[in-house]
Protein backbone atom coordinates (compact mmCIF):
# COMPACT_ATOMS: atom_id res chain seq x y z
CA UNK A 1 0.00 0.00 0.00
CA UNK A 2 2.84 2.37 0.87
CA UNK A 3 4.53 1.56 -2.41
CA UNK A 4 1.38 2.44 -4.36
CA UNK A 5 1.06 5.74 -2.49
CA UNK A 6 4.69 6.50 -3.28
CA UNK A 7 4.13 5.88 -6.99
CA UNK A 8 1.02 8.07 -6.96
CA UNK A 9 2.96 10.80 -5.16
CA UNK A 10 5.74 10.71 -7.74
CA UNK A 11 3.24 10.87 -10.59
CA UNK A 12 1.57 13.87 -9.00
CA UNK A 13 4.95 15.49 -8.50
CA UNK A 14 5.81 14.99 -12.17
CA UNK A 15 2.44 16.42 -13.20
CA UNK A 16 2.87 19.40 -10.92
CA UNK A 17 6.39 19.97 -12.24
CA UNK A 18 5.09 19.84 -15.80
CA UNK A 19 2.37 22.45 -15.10
CA UNK A 20 4.85 24.74 -13.37
CA UNK A 21 7.03 24.90 -16.49
CA UNK A 22 6.56 27.63 -19.05
CA UNK A 23 5.52 26.78 -22.60
CA UNK A 24 9.08 27.11 -23.84
CA UNK A 25 10.44 24.94 -21.03
CA UNK A 26 7.86 22.28 -21.92
CA UNK A 27 8.94 22.35 -25.57
CA UNK A 28 12.58 22.12 -24.50
CA UNK A 29 11.89 19.10 -22.28
CA UNK A 30 9.75 17.43 -24.95
CA UNK A 31 12.51 17.82 -27.56
CA UNK A 32 15.17 16.38 -25.28
CA UNK A 33 13.01 13.41 -24.27
CA UNK A 34 12.13 12.74 -27.92
CA UNK A 35 15.78 12.61 -29.02
CA UNK A 36 16.69 10.36 -26.10
CA UNK A 37 13.74 8.09 -26.90
CA UNK A 38 14.83 7.68 -30.53
CA UNK A 39 18.07 6.11 -29.35
CA UNK A 40 16.29 3.50 -27.23
CA UNK A 41 13.65 2.86 -29.88
CA UNK A 42 16.34 1.78 -32.32
CA UNK A 43 18.23 -0.15 -29.64
CA UNK A 44 15.25 -2.31 -28.60
CA UNK A 45 13.82 -2.82 -32.09
CA UNK A 46 16.25 -2.87 -35.00
CA UNK A 47 19.21 -3.44 -32.70
CA UNK A 48 17.74 -6.19 -30.52
CA UNK A 49 15.49 -8.30 -32.71
CA UNK A 50 18.13 -9.53 -35.23
CA UNK A 51 20.36 -10.83 -32.41
CA UNK A 52 17.96 -13.72 -31.86
CA UNK A 53 19.44 -15.41 -34.91
CA UNK A 54 22.74 -15.87 -33.03
CA UNK A 55 21.14 -18.28 -30.55
CA UNK A 56 21.15 -21.01 -33.17
CA UNK A 57 24.72 -20.42 -34.37
CA UNK A 58 26.81 -21.63 -31.45
CA UNK A 59 28.58 -20.09 -28.43
CA UNK A 60 30.83 -17.80 -30.47
CA UNK A 61 27.89 -16.12 -32.17
CA UNK A 62 26.03 -15.87 -28.85
CA UNK A 63 29.04 -14.25 -27.18
CA UNK A 64 29.43 -11.76 -30.03
CA UNK A 65 25.70 -10.97 -29.96
CA UNK A 66 25.76 -10.44 -26.17
CA UNK A 67 28.79 -8.16 -26.43
CA UNK A 68 27.09 -6.14 -29.19
CA UNK A 69 23.95 -5.77 -27.08
CA UNK A 70 25.93 -4.64 -24.02
CA UNK A 71 27.91 -2.11 -26.08
CA UNK A 72 24.70 -0.86 -27.66
CA UNK A 73 23.08 -0.29 -24.25
CA UNK A 74 26.18 1.48 -22.94
CA UNK A 75 26.29 3.67 -26.03
CA UNK A 76 22.62 4.58 -25.59
CA UNK A 77 23.17 5.57 -21.94
CA UNK A 78 26.14 7.77 -22.89
CA UNK A 79 24.14 9.29 -25.72
CA UNK A 80 21.33 10.32 -23.36
CA UNK A 81 23.82 11.84 -20.94
CA UNK A 82 25.55 13.80 -23.72
CA UNK A 83 22.36 15.14 -25.34
CA UNK A 84 21.86 17.86 -22.69
CA UNK A 85 25.48 18.99 -23.00
CA UNK A 86 25.20 18.95 -26.79
CA UNK A 87 22.07 21.14 -26.51
CA UNK A 88 23.96 23.70 -24.44
CA UNK A 89 26.94 23.62 -26.79
CA UNK A 90 24.71 24.15 -29.84
CA UNK A 91 23.01 27.14 -28.17
CA UNK A 92 26.40 28.52 -27.10
CA UNK A 93 25.54 28.56 -23.39
CA UNK A 94 28.25 26.10 -22.32
CA UNK A 95 31.13 24.33 -24.09
CA UNK A 96 31.02 20.58 -24.64
CA UNK A 97 33.89 18.75 -22.88
CA UNK A 98 35.88 17.07 -25.67
CA UNK A 99 36.82 14.15 -23.44
CA UNK A 100 33.20 13.01 -23.24
CA UNK A 101 33.38 11.80 -26.86
CA UNK A 102 36.29 9.44 -26.30
CA UNK A 103 34.34 6.58 -24.76
CA UNK A 104 31.40 6.84 -27.24
CA UNK A 105 33.94 6.78 -30.10
CA UNK A 106 35.61 3.68 -28.67
CA UNK A 107 32.21 2.00 -28.25
CA UNK A 108 31.31 2.88 -31.83
CA UNK A 109 34.46 1.22 -33.10
CA UNK A 110 33.78 -1.81 -30.86
CA UNK A 111 30.18 -2.14 -32.08
CA UNK A 112 31.34 -1.95 -35.67
CA UNK A 113 33.91 -4.70 -35.09
CA UNK A 114 31.37 -6.92 -33.32
CA UNK A 115 28.87 -6.46 -36.17
CA UNK A 116 31.48 -7.44 -38.76
CA UNK A 117 32.48 -10.46 -36.63
CA UNK A 118 28.82 -11.55 -36.36
CA UNK A 119 28.50 -11.35 -40.12
CA UNK A 120 31.74 -13.36 -40.54
CA UNK A 121 30.55 -16.26 -38.31
CA UNK A 122 27.03 -16.23 -39.73
CA UNK A 123 25.51 -15.07 -36.44
CA UNK A 124 23.04 -12.75 -38.17
CA UNK A 125 20.76 -13.42 -41.13
CA UNK A 126 20.42 -11.26 -44.23
CA UNK A 127 17.54 -9.06 -43.04
CA UNK A 128 18.98 -8.88 -39.55
CA UNK A 129 22.29 -7.55 -40.86
CA UNK A 130 20.55 -4.64 -42.58
CA UNK A 131 18.62 -3.84 -39.38
CA UNK A 132 21.75 -3.94 -37.22
CA UNK A 133 23.49 -1.61 -39.66
CA UNK A 134 20.47 0.69 -39.41
CA UNK A 135 20.85 0.84 -35.63
CA UNK A 136 24.64 1.09 -35.57
CA UNK A 137 25.26 4.90 -35.78
CA UNK A 138 22.08 6.27 -34.11
CA UNK A 139 23.19 6.53 -30.47
CA UNK A 140 26.52 8.11 -31.36
CA UNK A 141 25.13 10.31 -34.14
CA UNK A 142 22.36 12.16 -32.22
CA UNK A 143 24.65 14.15 -29.89
CA UNK A 144 27.45 14.29 -32.48
CA UNK A 145 25.28 16.00 -35.10
CA UNK A 146 24.74 18.89 -32.65
CA UNK A 147 28.45 19.36 -32.01
CA UNK A 148 29.85 19.68 -35.53
CA UNK A 149 28.77 21.54 -38.67
CA UNK A 150 26.41 19.75 -41.04
CA UNK A 151 29.02 19.41 -43.75
CA UNK A 152 31.51 17.78 -41.40
CA UNK A 153 28.84 15.44 -40.06
CA UNK A 154 27.93 14.31 -43.58
CA UNK A 155 31.59 13.78 -44.52
CA UNK A 156 32.28 11.75 -41.39
CA UNK A 157 29.08 9.73 -41.91
CA UNK A 158 30.06 9.00 -45.53
CA UNK A 159 33.52 7.86 -44.44
CA UNK A 160 32.01 5.65 -41.72
CA UNK A 161 29.52 4.14 -44.18
CA UNK A 162 32.24 3.31 -46.68
CA UNK A 163 34.38 1.76 -43.95
CA UNK A 164 31.51 -0.43 -42.68
CA UNK A 165 30.62 -1.61 -46.19
CA UNK A 166 34.29 -2.33 -46.94
CA UNK A 167 34.69 -4.40 -43.75
CA UNK A 168 31.52 -6.36 -44.49
CA UNK A 169 32.75 -7.03 -48.03
CA UNK A 170 36.08 -8.24 -46.62
CA UNK A 171 34.33 -10.95 -44.56
CA UNK A 172 32.38 -12.21 -47.57
CA UNK A 173 28.98 -10.47 -47.30
CA UNK A 174 27.20 -10.68 -50.69
CA UNK A 175 26.86 -7.62 -52.91
CA UNK A 176 23.11 -7.33 -52.45
CA UNK A 177 23.45 -7.15 -48.69
CA UNK A 178 26.30 -4.65 -49.03
CA UNK A 179 24.04 -2.39 -51.09
CA UNK A 180 21.26 -2.75 -48.49
CA UNK A 181 23.69 -1.96 -45.68
CA UNK A 182 24.93 1.15 -47.49
CA UNK A 183 21.36 2.34 -48.12
CA UNK A 184 20.53 1.74 -44.44
CA UNK A 185 23.50 3.85 -43.35
CA UNK A 186 22.51 6.67 -45.71
CA UNK A 187 18.90 6.58 -44.47
CA UNK A 188 19.80 6.57 -40.79
CA UNK A 189 22.33 9.38 -41.30
CA UNK A 190 19.69 11.59 -42.91
CA UNK A 191 17.16 10.58 -40.22
CA UNK A 192 19.50 11.63 -37.42
CA UNK A 193 20.28 14.88 -39.24
CA UNK A 194 16.67 15.94 -39.93
CA UNK A 195 15.33 14.83 -36.54
CA UNK A 196 17.96 16.38 -34.28
CA UNK A 197 19.41 19.41 -36.01
CA UNK A 198 16.20 21.28 -37.06
CA UNK A 199 14.54 20.56 -33.71
CA UNK A 200 17.38 22.03 -31.72
CA UNK A 201 17.74 24.95 -34.15
CA UNK A 202 14.04 25.83 -33.71
CA UNK A 203 14.38 25.54 -29.95
CA UNK A 204 17.45 27.78 -29.99
CA UNK A 205 15.56 30.43 -31.96
CA UNK A 206 12.68 30.32 -29.46
CA UNK A 207 15.07 30.72 -26.52
CA UNK A 208 16.68 33.71 -28.23
CA UNK A 209 13.25 35.27 -28.75
CA UNK A 210 12.41 34.68 -25.08
CA UNK A 211 15.65 36.32 -24.00
CA UNK A 212 14.91 39.26 -26.31
CA UNK A 213 11.46 39.72 -24.73
CA UNK A 214 13.00 39.65 -21.26
CA UNK A 215 15.56 42.23 -22.29
CA UNK A 216 12.82 44.41 -23.78
CA UNK A 217 10.89 44.25 -20.53
CA UNK A 218 13.98 45.16 -18.51
CA UNK A 219 14.67 48.11 -20.80
CA UNK A 220 11.08 49.28 -20.34
CA UNK A 221 11.51 49.17 -16.55
CA UNK A 222 14.83 51.03 -16.79
CA UNK A 223 13.25 53.67 -19.01
CA UNK A 224 10.43 54.19 -16.50
CA UNK A 225 12.92 54.55 -13.68
CA UNK A 226 14.84 57.13 -15.69
CA UNK A 227 11.61 59.03 -16.36
CA UNK A 228 10.78 59.11 -12.67
CA UNK A 229 14.31 60.23 -11.80
CA UNK A 230 14.11 62.94 -14.44
CA UNK A 231 10.82 64.21 -13.01
CA UNK A 232 12.28 64.31 -9.52
CA UNK A 233 15.36 66.17 -10.79
CA UNK A 234 13.20 68.73 -12.57
CA UNK A 235 11.16 69.32 -9.41
CA UNK A 236 13.99 69.44 -6.86
CA UNK A 237 16.96 70.74 -8.84
CA UNK A 238 15.91 74.38 -9.10
CA UNK A 239 14.40 74.62 -5.63
CA UNK A 240 17.42 73.09 -3.91
CA UNK A 241 19.73 75.48 -5.74
CA UNK A 242 17.64 78.45 -4.62
CA UNK A 243 17.56 77.14 -1.04
CA UNK A 244 21.36 76.78 -1.02
CA UNK A 245 21.90 80.30 -2.38
CA UNK A 246 19.43 81.94 0.00
CA UNK A 247 20.90 80.04 2.94
CA UNK A 248 24.38 81.33 2.10
CA UNK A 249 23.00 84.84 1.75
CA UNK A 250 21.20 84.56 5.10
CA UNK A 251 24.46 83.44 6.78
CA UNK A 252 26.37 86.41 5.38
CA UNK A 253 23.61 88.83 6.39
CA UNK A 254 23.46 87.31 9.88
CA UNK A 255 27.24 87.68 10.28
CA UNK A 256 26.89 91.38 9.43
CA UNK A 257 23.99 91.80 11.81
CA UNK A 258 21.61 92.68 8.98
CA UNK A 259 17.96 91.98 9.94
CA UNK A 260 17.25 91.00 6.32
CA UNK A 261 18.72 87.57 7.18
CA UNK A 262 15.42 86.76 8.86
CA UNK A 263 13.51 87.49 5.66
CA UNK A 264 15.85 85.22 3.67
CA UNK A 265 15.32 82.32 6.10
CA UNK A 266 11.56 82.81 5.91
CA UNK A 267 11.86 82.57 2.14
CA UNK A 268 13.98 79.40 2.49
CA UNK A 269 11.28 77.93 4.71
CA UNK A 270 8.59 78.79 2.15
CA UNK A 271 10.58 77.24 -0.73
CA UNK A 272 11.26 74.08 1.31
CA UNK A 273 7.58 73.63 2.05
CA UNK A 274 6.72 74.24 -1.58
CA UNK A 275 9.30 71.63 -2.58
CA UNK A 276 7.75 69.13 -0.19
CA UNK A 277 4.36 69.65 -1.81
CA UNK A 278 5.80 69.37 -5.31
CA UNK A 279 7.50 66.08 -4.40
CA UNK A 280 4.20 64.79 -3.00
CA UNK A 281 2.48 65.78 -6.23
CA UNK A 282 5.09 63.97 -8.32
CA UNK A 283 4.94 60.80 -6.21
CA UNK A 284 1.15 60.92 -6.10
CA UNK A 285 0.99 61.33 -9.85
CA UNK A 286 3.44 58.48 -10.26
CA UNK A 287 1.51 56.16 -7.94
CA UNK A 288 -2.09 57.08 -8.67
CA UNK A 289 -3.64 54.80 -11.28
CA UNK A 290 -5.57 56.24 -14.21
CA UNK A 291 -7.88 53.68 -15.81
CA UNK A 292 -7.34 54.51 -19.53
CA UNK A 293 -3.58 54.79 -18.98
CA UNK A 294 -3.43 51.55 -17.02
CA UNK A 295 -5.47 49.71 -19.66
CA UNK A 296 -3.09 50.85 -22.39
CA UNK A 297 -0.04 50.04 -20.24
CA UNK A 298 -1.30 46.59 -19.30
CA UNK A 299 -2.15 45.79 -22.90
CA UNK A 300 1.29 46.88 -24.10
CA UNK A 301 3.24 45.02 -21.40
CA UNK A 302 1.26 41.78 -21.77
CA UNK A 303 1.57 41.84 -25.56
CA UNK A 304 5.30 42.45 -25.24
CA UNK A 305 5.43 39.28 -23.12
CA UNK A 306 3.72 37.28 -25.89
CA UNK A 307 0.23 37.31 -24.33
CA UNK A 308 -2.69 38.39 -26.51
CA UNK A 309 -5.07 40.84 -24.82
CA UNK A 310 -8.73 41.60 -25.46
CA UNK A 311 -10.22 44.73 -23.85
CA UNK A 312 -14.00 45.11 -23.86
CA UNK A 313 -16.11 48.05 -22.68
CA UNK A 314 -13.26 50.52 -22.08
CA UNK A 315 -14.66 53.08 -24.53
CA UNK A 316 -18.23 52.89 -23.25
CA UNK A 317 -19.93 54.41 -20.21
CA UNK A 318 -18.39 51.79 -17.94
CA UNK A 319 -14.91 53.11 -18.58
CA UNK A 320 -14.30 56.76 -19.44
CA UNK A 321 -17.75 57.87 -18.25
CA UNK A 322 -17.27 56.61 -14.68
CA UNK A 323 -16.34 59.03 -11.87
CA UNK A 324 -12.66 59.76 -11.38
CA UNK A 325 -12.54 57.93 -8.05
CA UNK A 326 -14.02 54.79 -9.64
CA UNK A 327 -11.57 54.93 -12.53
CA UNK A 328 -8.65 55.33 -10.13
CA UNK A 329 -9.74 52.30 -8.10
CA UNK A 330 -10.21 50.17 -11.21
CA UNK A 331 -6.86 51.40 -12.54
CA UNK A 332 -5.20 49.87 -9.46
CA UNK A 333 -6.97 46.60 -10.17
CA UNK A 334 -5.79 46.57 -13.80
CA UNK A 335 -2.22 47.32 -12.75
CA UNK A 336 -2.00 44.60 -10.09
CA UNK A 337 -3.80 41.90 -12.08
CA UNK A 338 -1.61 42.55 -15.13
CA UNK A 339 1.43 42.03 -12.91
CA UNK A 340 -0.05 38.79 -11.59
CA UNK A 341 -0.80 37.50 -15.09
CA UNK A 342 2.88 37.95 -15.93
CA UNK A 343 4.15 36.36 -12.71
CA UNK A 344 1.90 33.31 -12.38
CA UNK A 345 0.73 30.48 -14.60
CA UNK A 346 1.44 30.10 -18.30
CA UNK A 347 -1.05 32.44 -20.01
CA UNK A 348 -1.66 32.73 -23.71
CA UNK A 349 -4.59 35.16 -23.64
CA UNK A 350 -5.99 37.73 -21.21
CA UNK A 351 -9.49 39.24 -21.28
CA UNK A 352 -10.26 42.58 -19.61
CA UNK A 353 -13.97 43.42 -19.45
CA UNK A 354 -15.68 46.57 -18.13
CA UNK A 355 -19.42 46.65 -17.52
CA UNK A 356 -21.68 49.18 -15.79
CA UNK A 357 -24.76 48.33 -13.77
CA UNK A 358 -27.27 50.77 -12.32
CA UNK A 359 -25.12 51.68 -9.31
CA UNK A 360 -21.66 50.16 -9.86
CA UNK A 361 -18.90 49.42 -12.35
CA UNK A 362 -17.65 45.84 -12.68
CA UNK A 363 -14.18 44.95 -13.97
CA UNK A 364 -13.22 41.37 -14.86
CA UNK A 365 -9.67 40.29 -15.66
CA UNK A 366 -9.44 36.69 -16.83
CA UNK A 367 -6.48 34.72 -18.13
CA UNK A 368 -5.91 31.16 -19.25
CA UNK A 369 -2.92 28.96 -18.48
CA UNK A 370 -3.62 28.86 -14.72
CA UNK A 371 -3.30 25.04 -14.63
CA UNK A 372 -2.09 23.60 -11.35
CA UNK A 373 -0.12 26.68 -10.28
CA UNK A 374 -0.92 28.43 -7.04
CA UNK A 375 -3.56 31.18 -7.08
CA UNK A 376 -2.71 34.75 -7.94
CA UNK A 377 -1.96 37.15 -5.19
CA UNK A 378 -0.20 34.56 -3.05
CA UNK A 379 2.75 34.99 -0.82
CA UNK A 380 5.21 35.74 -3.55
CA UNK A 381 5.76 39.41 -3.04
CA UNK A 382 2.48 40.07 -1.22
CA UNK A 383 2.38 41.20 2.33
CA UNK A 384 -1.20 40.29 2.69
CA UNK A 385 -1.87 43.29 4.78
CA UNK A 386 -3.09 45.66 2.19
CA UNK A 387 0.13 47.52 1.93
CA UNK A 388 -0.55 48.32 -1.67
CA UNK A 389 0.64 45.12 -3.33
CA UNK A 390 -1.26 41.95 -4.10
CA UNK A 391 -4.94 41.15 -4.13
CA UNK A 392 -5.15 41.68 -0.36
CA UNK A 393 -4.13 45.32 -0.84
CA UNK A 394 -6.71 45.71 -3.59
CA UNK A 395 -9.44 44.39 -1.31
CA UNK A 396 -8.53 47.05 1.27
CA UNK A 397 -8.62 49.78 -1.36
CA UNK A 398 -11.95 48.71 -2.79
CA UNK A 399 -13.41 47.98 0.63
CA UNK A 400 -12.73 51.58 1.68
CA UNK A 401 -14.98 52.68 -1.21
CA UNK A 402 -17.73 50.17 -0.50
CA UNK A 403 -16.51 47.93 -3.31
CA UNK A 404 -15.47 44.28 -3.38
CA UNK A 405 -12.94 42.01 -5.04
CA UNK A 406 -13.15 38.28 -5.75
CA UNK A 407 -10.55 36.01 -7.32
CA UNK A 408 -10.54 32.32 -8.11
CA UNK A 409 -10.19 29.58 -10.68
CA UNK A 410 -12.85 29.17 -13.37
CA UNK A 411 -12.64 25.61 -14.66
CA UNK A 412 -9.32 23.84 -14.99
CA UNK A 413 -7.35 26.44 -16.91
CA UNK A 414 -8.85 29.90 -16.27
CA UNK A 415 -8.37 32.37 -13.45
CA UNK A 416 -10.64 35.37 -12.98
CA UNK A 417 -10.44 38.49 -10.85
CA UNK A 418 -13.70 40.48 -10.47
CA UNK A 419 -13.75 43.99 -8.98
CA UNK A 420 -16.95 45.91 -8.21
CA UNK A 421 -16.85 49.62 -7.33
CA UNK A 422 -20.01 51.65 -6.58
CA UNK A 423 -20.57 54.78 -8.65
CA UNK A 424 -20.92 56.80 -5.44
CA UNK A 425 -17.21 56.39 -4.57
CA UNK A 426 -15.51 59.73 -3.99
CA UNK A 427 -11.90 60.77 -3.32
CA UNK A 428 -10.92 62.52 -0.09
CA UNK A 429 -9.90 66.18 0.14
CA UNK A 430 -6.30 65.39 -0.84
CA UNK A 431 -7.39 63.91 -4.14
CA UNK A 432 -6.72 60.29 -3.14
CA UNK A 433 -9.21 57.51 -2.68
CA UNK A 434 -10.93 57.70 0.66
CA UNK A 435 -9.20 55.60 3.34
CA UNK A 436 -6.93 54.12 0.69
CA UNK A 437 -3.65 53.05 2.32
CA UNK A 438 -0.53 54.65 0.92
CA UNK A 439 1.59 52.00 -0.84
CA UNK A 440 5.08 51.38 0.39
CA UNK A 441 6.41 51.23 -3.15
CA UNK A 442 5.02 52.08 -6.54
CA UNK A 443 3.35 48.85 -7.70
CA UNK A 444 3.48 49.60 -11.37
CA UNK A 445 3.56 46.71 -13.79
CA UNK A 446 7.12 45.39 -13.65
CA UNK A 447 7.84 42.79 -16.34
CA UNK A 448 11.11 41.88 -14.60
CA UNK A 449 9.07 40.19 -11.81
CA UNK A 450 8.02 37.43 -14.16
Amino acid sequence: MKGLKGVIGRVRGWRRGWHERSKLERIDLYTRVTLCSITWFFAVSWGLLPLGDALDEGPVAIALAGAFLAANIAQSVLSNRNVALAFDAYRGTAPFPPGRLRLPTALQVLMTGLLVALAAVGGVQEEGLVLLVLDLPVAFGIPYVLLVPVRRFLLHSAAFSIAVVALLAAVGVPGGLLFGAFVSLVVVTLLVLVSARPSVWSLSVMWQAEEARDMQARLAVAEERLRFGRDMHDVLGRNLSVIALKSELAVELAQRGNPAAMDQMVEVQRIARASQQEVRDVVRGYREADLPTELMGAQGVLQAAGISVTVEGADGPAGIGAPAAVQAALGWVVRETATNVLRHGDPRHCWIRLARTRDAVVLEVENDGAGATRPLGGTDGDDGGGGGSGLAGLRVRLGALGGSLSAGAVGDDLFRVTATVPLTARPDTNGRLALSPEPSAAPSVLPEER
